[in-house]
């Protein structure tokens, strides 16, 4: 694949009421889900739009994701998110967009590494077409992981099932909703100023999709050292891991 400067292509978005917390503050989840819908215009805008991967049977799945909120962003703020492919190698890409302020401030960041997958969850090679329009240069990093320390026996643990609204048009739960689900873990473990701290960094690693109606299991627990760190993980009710997540200080 030739490489160049990585193509960039931006779109305007303004928090919504029902986008804040508590705190009048945007949720992490909103941020993803903000970039997960850029990525989509920046690809039809080229011609690659969801017919043209339904005609070839493939589709990207996001298998890690940086989420990182540098300054406070309020209900009602609009910000411009600017998205480019940074890398790229053979099945996968990496994404990253940067949030600013009306008044140019960078407030966040997402680096988000998705897979490209055939009908049969197979991964699938970058289509050459892509090359000459995403310039992406060739990936000198790989994909990223979250490392997590044992389970402690005094872990939170928690368990539900899916609920239909958080199911995207894939019929698979989407990936801003796993955020979500770290959030209610780590509420529910008593970080709440971890949460909704500014600044912040949450590192997800997807492990599988989940379907409808599937029972959900999740631990959390706060890192050791003191620094306000956290830790979880999201399985499935026979154990299979589904996500794997931290949440630091930025």
């Amino acid at each position: 694949m030739t490489e160049g400067v990585p193509d960039r292509y931006s779109a305007l978005y303004r928090v919504r009421f029902d986008e804040g917390g508590p705190d009048g503050l945007v949720r992490t989840s909103v941020l993803l889900r903000y970039a997960q819908d850029l990525a989509g215009l920046h690809s039809a805008a080229h011609g690659f739009g969801r017919d043209w991967y339904a005609g070839r049977a493939i589709t990207w799945l996001v298998r890690a994701a940086e989420i990182a909120v540098l300054l406070p962003i309020a209900v009602g703020d609009d910000v411009i998110a600017t998205t480019s492919v940074v890398g790229w190698r053979r099945v996968w890409a990496r994404r990253r967009t940067d949030f600013h302020a009306a008044a140019g401030t960078l407030v966040a960041w997402i680096n988000i590494d998705w897979v490209l997958i055939d009908g049969r969850g197979t991964p699938a090679r970058i289509p050459p077409e892509f090359d000459p329009v995403f310039r992406a240069p060739a990936a000198d990093f790989p994909l990223a992981r979250v490392r997590l320390d044992d389970t402690p026996r005094d872990a939170t643990r928690t368990s539900f099932r899916v609920r239909p609204q958080e199911l995207d048009p894939m019929e698979h739960v989407n990936n801003a909703v796993y955020a979500d689900w770290f959030d209610e873990a780590v509420l529910g473990a008593g970080g709440w100023s971890a949460v909704r701290g500014v600044p912040r960094l949450v590192r997800l690693e997807y492990a599988r999709a989940v379907e409808a109606d599937a029972l959900i299991e999740s631990a959390a627990w706060p890192g050791s050292g003191g620094n306000g760190g956290w830790s979880a993980w999201i399985a499935d009710g026979d154990g299979t891991e589904l996500l794997r997540a931290r949440l630091e200080p930025a």
